[in-house]
């Protein structure tokens, strides 16, 4: 009896499977290739919602943080990748800089973990708004996919490639 009731619960609180929700990252690559600066911000979360429009059963609890992690995951690929490319730059500016400047790859080493830090607190307290409730889980994933979105768009927009 343990076990079903287990099994049962983990179904209920299961997202669908990644491959039922309605879901194209190549969309959110071809919006933000033909946006600049602060335009890019229309495309955070859009292919998420269009995934929740479109996903049946897309806009339940599970629903929702299936196409929110989803669209989560595709900006933290790229925040990686856009990550190593400052980063190499950084490191190639600290060598033409000699030793009177300040390192930039230290620097952006330090701004990139005090960043994540304070990502997880402020989505962790967006969590809390919703009081234990079954809210939680989306509102995080939503910040979550929100804050990676607007580092990537920052650290693309710091010039240095």
């Amino acid at each position: 009896m343990k076990h079903t009731l287990v099994l049962a619960l983990t179904l209920l609180a299961t997202p669908a499977a990644a491959q039922d929700l309605v879901f194209d990252g190549s969309r959110i690559a071809a919006c933000y290739s033909n946006v600049f600066g602060n335009e890019a911000r229309a495309c955070i979360g859009a292919e998420a919602e269009r995934c929740m429009t479109e996903t049946p059963g897309g806009t339940s609890t599970a629903g929702m943080s299936g196409c929110l992690s989803l669209e989560h995951d595709w900006w933290d690929a790229r925040l990686n990748a856009v990550y190593a490319e400052v980063r190499a730059a950084a490191r190639d500016m600290d060598a033409t800089a000699g030793e009177y400047a300040p390192s930039q790859a230290d620097a952006l080493v330090a701004m990139q973990r005090a960043w994540i830090a304070f990502r997880d607190e402020r989505c962790a307290y967006e969590r809390s708004w919703w009081g234990g409730g079954t809210g939680g889980g989306p509102a995080t994933m939503a910040c979550l996919m929100q804050m990676t979105a607007e580092q990537v768009i920052y650290l693309e927009g710091v010039g240095l490639f």
